[in-house]
């Protein structure tokens, strides 16, 4: 685990943990490391789960398909991000979602139990990471309050500047790059790829954006 030390560091969830406290608590919380390819499922709806996930390396989408296979992307985890921590936290609760590793992917699982429920093992640790684990949650619901925005919109357009402009915005450059690609990010903003790839032609035409795979330039006054 020394390896992923960085992670750790940058991970909220263990904010006001000193480094060389890593190791012990780690095992305190009986951490164990997974590793998926490409496209595997982590955790299927209607799984119940015990542990929160941290991303090593690579990256995880959080989804949901229907009967017939349409995918709504709900949000893409990348290193040192967290996923089923609001799930694990209500005992017996199920998934709602699949969990699947967009990219080859590394996922430490850690056992809520030990900190959420108990205090055995954690030991001082677990009022702090319990705290901790509120403010993560918490911050992720303002998350999924922006998506609804995004996808609440009337047209593709609208959906597309609105998620444009929130971009810009968290990277404070009218460049940035977006963590989707062009299947993914329909799947994230809940519209037909082929439209939204005409819209984002037409967008370009007018002189709104400018793109290049994932890299967006937005251009206006």
């Amino acid at each position: 685990m020394a390896s992923y030390t960085d992670i750790f560091k940058k991970n909220p969830l263990f904010k006001g943990v000193r480094q060389d406290e890593f190791l012990p608590m780690l095992q305190g919380l009986e951490a164990r490391k997974k590793s998926y390819k490409k496209g595997s499922f982590i955790f299927y709806a209607g799984d119940e789960i015990h542990h929160i996930g941290i991303v090593l390396s690579g990256a995880v989408h959080i989804i949901q398909e229907d009967f017939w296979g349409n995918r709504n992307i709900l949000a893409r985890v990348a290193p040192g991000g967290m996923f089923g921590e609001g799930f694990a936290c209500v005992q017996n609760a199920k998934s709602e979602v699949d969990t699947v590793a967009a990219l080859a992917a590394e996922v430490l699982y850690l056992d809520i139990d030990k900190f959420v429920r108990t205090e055995i093992n954690a030991g001082k640790y677990a009022s702090l990471l319990t705290g901790n684990l509120l403010a993560i949650m918490a911050e992720k619901n303002v998350f999924l309050t922006q998506k609804i925005r995004y996808i609440s919109q009337r047209t593709t357009r609208q959906k597309l500047m609105a998620f444009l402009s929130d971009e810009a915005r968290r990277h404070g450059a009218s460049s940035f790059d977006i963590a989707f690609d062009r299947q993914q990010l329909a799947d994230f903003l809940s519209v037909d790829r082929s439209a939204m790839s005409s819209e984002l032609g037409r967008m370009r035409d007018e002189g709104l954006i400018d793109f290049h795979k994932n890299r967006f330039t937005l251009r206006g006054d």
